[in-house]
């Protein structure tokens, strides 16, 4: 069997993935694990139109789901590591909105790519580009570049009819910085890796008017020459805006809804939300570096503190956030 060396796709929706679970992607190694985001999103689509249905927020970590592969080949005079596009589609299920009690099933579709050492990748509406060349055979990653994302939460279908009282919010656009490195060949093989970035967002477009920075740690290893199987955990750590514009309720909204008033998330910035996700890849041509691969995955996050205790999770909702989904994908 040749060499190969494995990926873990991280926002997030899951490091996806979320999210912002975890927001940086994992380093592309010998082959790629490029995933469906999973940090894509608790975003749910708007009655009135279909573009909000595939919204995918930060939240999520993209490790959740995880794509195709493709090898590193022969070429020993290439210099930068392998160019290539991949491609992930799918569905997942997923809370109505962060804190929710409600579901709703949404499609999910990645797109990632390497060219010239330089590599991209998008979720949803959510673009980030990795500024720091990858050499071809490196073990240790390191990758810097910019986000942009379009934060989608309680901008429509809020099935909640309290919650949806309290009126729709506007989709905020961010921008930020992901930094992170991952190591290849730690524990079972040298073909696992292990990984540790930050992810830092900021509202640009004056909605929320805050931040979100999320730390995320992932392991992956292959199982064989055509499984994979990762995992990952990560926390949000949200500005005081963040909680002010998402979670706190105000003396209107509390008379529109029938909530209490409530301002503790937006009094601290705080730990919001910790997830740990798990995700696998299966070969269907018997090989995890081309052709079609099936992708699925199982996302649990919990609210913590002044987030768990907002109306709109504790009376409305619940602190207890469950995702999972299902793909294909193809590398080129």
């Amino acid at each position: 069997m040749p060499a190969f060396l494995p990926r873990l796709a991280l926002p997030a929706l899951l490091l996806c993935g979320a999210a912002p679970a975890q927001a940086m992607d994992g380093p592309a190694l010998g082959y790629d694990l490029a995933g469906l985001s999973a940090e894509i999103a608790p975003g749910r689509p708007a009655p009135r139109t279909t573009t909000t249905a595939y919204l995918q927020d930060r939240d999520i970590d993209e490790a959740i789901l995880l794509p195709a592969a493709s090898p590193e080949g022969d070429d020993s005079d290439r210099k930068w590591s392998r160019d290539y596009i991949s491609v992930a589609g799918g569905v997942i299920t997923a809370p109505s909105y962060n804190g929710s009690d409600d579901r709703v099933v949404l499609p999910a579709f990645y797109v990632r790519g390497r060219l010239s050492g330089f590599s991209f990748s998008t979720r949803g509406t959510n673009l980030q580009v990795d500024l720091i060349r990858q050499k071809r055979g490196q073990k240790t990653d390191l990758k810097f570049g910019p986000i942009i994302n379009l934060r989608s939460d309680r901008t429509g279908r809020i099935k909640d009819a309290q919650v949806e009282a309290l009126g729709e919010k506007k989709m905020a656009v961010e921008l930020g910085l992901s930094a992170g490195v991952t190591h290849t060949g730690i524990v079972t093989s040298g073909y696992d890796q292990v990984g540790f970035r930050v992810v830092g967002l900021a509202d640009i477009s004056g909605k929320h008017g805050s931040w979100v920075v999320s730390p995320t740690i992932d392991y992956g290893t292959p199982l064989s020459k055509q499984a994979f199987i990762g995992m990952s955990a990560s926390v949000n750590i949200y500005g005081k805006g963040f909680g002010r514009y998402y979670f706190d309720v105000d003396p209107v909204g509390s008379a529109a809804s029938g909530l209490p008033v409530y301002t503790g998330a937006g009094n601290k910035v705080t730990a919001g939300k910790y997830t740990i996700g798990l995700a696998g890849a299966y070969g269907l041509s018997g090989d995890l570096r081309k052709g079609f691969v099936l992708i699925g995955g199982a996302q649990y996050g919990r609210m913590l503190g002044r987030y768990a205790d907002s109306p709109i999770v504790a009376d409305a909702g619940s602190a207890d956030q469950w995702l999972g989904g299902i793909g294909l994908a193809y590398q080129f």
